[in-house]
C-alpha cells in the first residue's frame, strides 16, 4: 500500500468519530432548541404572544439580522406579515403577498424551503417592499410552516451580509417551523373561538339594549361603543338619512376625534357611502387614504384610519342609514364579521324605526289632546262672548301669535279663567 493511500485511510478513520461527534452536537442543539420552543409556547393560547416568541427564538438560534413570520389569511389566498424581529411595528398586518408571489409566496405555494447566500434581491422570484428595509439584506432563508399537511405560513430569516446556510441550519429551521405549526394553529383556533364568543355576546347585548327602555340616542351610542370594542375599531358610527333622503348625518359615534364627530353631512348622490344607500349592499374599502372617491383622506391620515366597512341600515327594503366601522390597519373582513355587522345594523334599524313610531304615536296623542283643549276653549268663548266658531278660533290663534305661546297654552288659560269665574 502506498503512503498516500495509507494516509487517506487514516484520515477517513479519524474523520469518522469527528463527524459523529459533530452530528451528535447538532442533535443535542436541536433537542435543546425544541425544548426551549416547547417551554416558551406550551400552554400559551394568545396568538400574538406565540408569534413573537417564535421570531425571538428563531433570530437567536440562526443569529439572523431579521426574522419575519407570515400567516395565511382566512381566504388562504394571501400571506400576511404577523410578527417580525427588527421592522417597525406599524408594518405588521400591512405587508401582504399572494400565494406564488415573491420568494415568500413561492415557498408557501411549492411547500419547499429557499436558501440564498447573497444578492437575494437578484433572485427572479424576489419582490421588493419599499417600506420593508429588511428586503435589502443579502442572504435569505425561507421555510414553510406546515401543520396537518397544510401550509399555514412562512418563516423568513435574513442576514445583512452574505451568509452560507449549512444543511444543518436549513434542517434546524425546518424542524422549528414544523414544531411551531401546531402551536400557531391552536392559538388561531382559540382566537377564533374567543372572537366568535365575543361576537355572540355583542349580539346578545345589542338585543337586550333594543328591548330596554333606553332613549334612542343613548341606545345608538351604546351599540357603536360595543361594536368598536368587539371589532377593535378606532372609529365606529351610525349615520341616518335626513327627511328628504338626500344627506347622511352622524347620529352616534365612538371616536376620540372631534374632527370626525363634527364632519358635515354627506350627500348621497356623490359619495361612497351613498353607494351603500342606493345599492343596498355593504361597501369595503381596503385603504381610505388611497381611495380617490373618499372625501376625507386627510382626516383619515391624521386619525390613522385605513380600512372601512359600511353596511346599510334597512327596514325590509327601505334603507334609513348606514353603519360605518374603520380599522387602524389594512384588513379583510371575514364572512363572520360581515354577518355580525349586518345583524347589528339590522337590529339598530329596528330600534330606530320603533323609536320613530313611538315618537309619532306620542305626537299624535299630544295633537289629539291639544285639539280637545282648543275645542273646549272655543266652546267657552262661544258661550261667554257669543262669538262665531270661526271668530273664536281666530281669537285664540291671534293671542297665540301675540304672546308667542302655543294655542294649547292659550286655550288652557281660557279654561282656567272660566273655572275661576265659576
Amino acid at each position: 500500500m502506498s503512503k498516500s493511500v495509507e494516509q487517506r485511510s487514516r484520515n477517513v478513520a479519524a474523520e469518522g468519530p469527528s463527524r459523529l461527534r459533530s452530528a451528535l452536537r447538532l442533535k443535542e442543539q436541536e433537542v435543546a432548541i425544541l425544548y426551549q420552543i416547547s417551554r416558551a409556547i406550551s400552554g400559551n393560547l394568545n396568538l400574538e404572544d406565540v408569534l413573537h416568541e417564535i421570531v425571538d427564538l428563531v433570530t437567536h438560534v440562526t443569529k439572523g439580522d431579521s426574522c419575519l413570520l407570515y400567516l395565511l389569511d382566512q381566504t388562504r389566498e394571501e400571506l400576511v406579515l404577523r410578527a417580525s424581529k427588527n421592522p417597525h411595528p406599524r408594518i405588521i398586518g400591512r405587508i401582504k403577498v399572494r400565494l406564488g408571489e415573491g420568494i415568500t409566496g413561492w415557498v408557501a405555494q411549492e411547500r419547499q424551503p429557499v436558501a440564498i447566500q447573497e444578492d437575494a434581491s437578484n433572485d427572479p422570484r424576489f419582490k421588493l417592499f419599499h417600506n420593508l428595509p429588511e428586503d435589502r439584506y443579502q442572504a435569505f432563508l425561507s421555510v414553510p410552516v406546515i401543520t396537518k399537511n397544510e401550509v399555514i405560513g412562512v418563516i423568513n430569516v435574513q442576514h445583512r451580509r452574505p451568509h452560507r446556510h449549512s444543511s444543518s441550519e436549513k434542517t434546524l429551521l425546518m424542524t422549528i417551523a414544523n414544531q411551531v405549526g401546531a402551536a400557531i394553529e391552536n392559538a388561531r383556533l382559540y382566537e377564533e373561538a374567543r372572537r366568535k364568543a365575543l361576537q355572540l355576546e355583542t349580539l346578545s347585548n345589542v338585543s337586550q339594549t333594543i328591548t330596554s327602555h333606553h332613549f334612542l340616542e343613548e341606545m345608538l351610542q351604546f351599540i357603536v361603543g360595543m361594536m368598536a370594542e368587539t371589532m377593535n375599531s378606532p372609529i365606529c358610527s351610525i349615520m341616518l338619512l335626513d327627511d328628504e333622503g338626500k344627506e347622511l348625518e352622524i347620529k352616534a359615534t365612538h371616536s376620540l376625534s372631534q374632527d370626525y364627530a363634527s364632519k358635515p353631512n354627506i350627500p348621497v348622490h356623490r359619495s361612497l357611502l351613498g353607494r351603500v344607500v342606493k345599492g343596498r349592499k355593504p361597501l369595503v374599502i381596503r385603504d381610505v387614504t388611497q381611495e380617490r372617491g373618499y372625501a376625507y383622506r386627510e382626516l383619515a391620515r391624521r386619525e390613522g384610519l385605513r380600512s372601512l366597512v359600511s353596511v346599510p341600515l334597512m327596514i325590509k327594503d327601505l334603507v334609513i342609514g348606514v353603519f360605518n366601522l374603520y380599522s387602524s390597519q389594512e384588513r379583510s373582513f371575514s364572512r363572520e364579521e360581515m354577518q355580525l355587522l349586518t345583524s347589528v345594523a339590522n337590529q339598530a334599524a329596528v330600534a330606530i324605526q320603533n323609536a320613530k313610531l313611538m315618537s309619532e304615536t306620542i305626537a299624535m296623542k299630544e295633537a289629539l289632546e291639544t285639539r280637545k283643549i282648543v275645542e273646549r276653549a272655543k266652546g267657552i268663548l262661544l258661550k261667554e262672548e257669543r262669538l262665531a266658531e270661526a271668530d273664536a278660533y281666530r281669537r285664540i290663534q291671534q293671542k297665540s301669535m301675540k304672546l308667542r305661546k302655543s294655542m294649547r297654552e292659550i286655550s288652557e288659560a281660557i279654561i282656567l279663567a272660566a273655572e275661576v269665574k265659576g
